[in-house]
């Protein structure tokens, strides 16, 4: 048997064809083709400006500082979250606070939020775990409250909508990324998105150094101007064969979506009458892209999460344990941002696992991962 992996990205001609056009061109660095990917993802996601970056670990960086975290700062974050959420605000030297979140989303709640403010909070960093939409109303209400910035990690979530819209929006400013684990994928790379202009500027000129002229500007001018740096910068660049690939995924993206859903709905389905074993699903506020479909092994499951983690294999199936605590890694032992017990947090991470899910899953591919876990499951 093949072995059926985890996750692959959706890529063809199409993405090559760009990149080869953008060689041509004879600029590859950022410029007018990032340019263009900035625009449309900012049409696609309803908001006035994106920036594009290297990663969503560097869109999450310049979110705080434009949003005007300083180090001794306290960062409210999920610590069920991949270790850069907590990373970013600590590359700062502000403190990662750790929230737990609601077992339904593996999201953080205004409530769980709420329970570890300090003084010293001055923003919240609430992920779309998985793709699953926050609820980012009552957050929005408490942050608004208490004067606190509200950037929103969706590195997950590009296509999954919150009340209709598509999510990323609500927040003061948000963060993407297109990794090859992501729906829409440029290799490596991100984006910073928000509505606010002042801070877009400064994380465009962040992203460059601080330059106040870009470098664009520079190599299209036969006398390149004087440029001056106000601030430390940094080196955050996109390179434009990444944003050309990244064009035709965003023309990629509903379908991507749509096959997914198609995917998570086929797994509800099968696993519906199986004993211990709670699937993922859309909350009432919004609807997923299912970057993951993610199970939770419960008690009266005939095996436990690593069992089945190895019945998988064995079946030549690559499934992935669920989302890290970061309170629990030892970058992180002993840190005081745990401020409180997160309940949640820890029976998730022991007890989810992640199934294969991909826009080219082939059916008598998803059939083998169905019957492989409803064997173990004992039907």
């Amino acid at each position: 048997m093949n072995r059926i992996s985890v996750m692959k990205p959706w890529l063809g001609t199409a993405e090559s064809d760009a990149v080869a056009e953008v060689i041509a061109s004879g600029w590859v660095a950022q410029g007018p083709k990032t340019s263009e990917f900035e625009k449309a993802f900012a049409e696609h996601q309803n908001v006035d400006h994106a920036v594009a970056v290297s990663s969503c670990t560097t869109a999450l960086q310049l979110a705080l500082i434009v949003a005007g975290v300083r180090a001794g700062d306290d960062v409210v974050v999920p610590s069920f979250s991949f270790i850069a959420t907590a990373n970013a605000p600590t590359y700062l030297g502000a403190r990662p606070v750790f929230a737990d979140v609601e077992e339904l989303t593996g999201n953080v709640t205004a409530q769980t939020v709420a329970a570890v403010l300090s003084e010293k909070t001055t923003a919240i960093i609430a992920v779309d775990q998985g793709g699953m939409p926050l609820d980012l109303g009552p957050l929005r209400t408490l942050c608004d409250e208490r004067g606190i910035a509200l950037v929103e990690d969706a590195a997950c979530a590009a296509g999954s909508m919150y009340r209709g819209a598509p999510v990323g929006g609500t927040a003061d400013v948000s963060a993407w990324s297109f990794h090859p684990r992501k729906l829409l994928t440029t290799g490596e790379g991100g984006m910073l998105t928000t509505n606010n202009e002042q801070w877009a500027n400064r994380a465009r000129r962040l992203r460059e150094h601080a330059m106040d002229v870009s470098a664009a500007e520079r190599h299209g001018s036969t006398l390149a101007p004087q440029e001056s740096y106000g601030e430390v910068g940094y080196n955050f660049r996109m390179t434009d064969l990444q944003a050309a690939v990244g064009l035709v995924q965003l023309g990629k993206l509903d379908a991507m979506v749509q096959r997914r859903r198609e995917l998570a709905g086929r797994y509800r389905e099968a696993f519906k009458g199986i004993a211990g074993l709670r699937c993922a699903r859309d909350p009432e506020h919004g609807t997923s892209n299912f970057q993951s479909f993610w199970v939770e092994v419960m008690p009266d499951f005939p095996m436990g999460r690593e069992q089945l983690l190895e019945k998988l294999a064995a079946d030549e199936i690559s499934a992935r344990r669920g989302i890290m605590a970061a309170h629990q890694q030892p970058a992180y032992a002993g840190h005081s941002g745990q401020v409180s017990s997160l309940p949640v947090t820890e029976r998730l991470t022991a007890n989810t696992l992640i199934l294969p899910l991909y826009h080219e899953l082939a059916e008598h591919e998803l059939d083998r991962v169905m019957a492989s876990v409803r064997n173990a499951g004992g039907e």
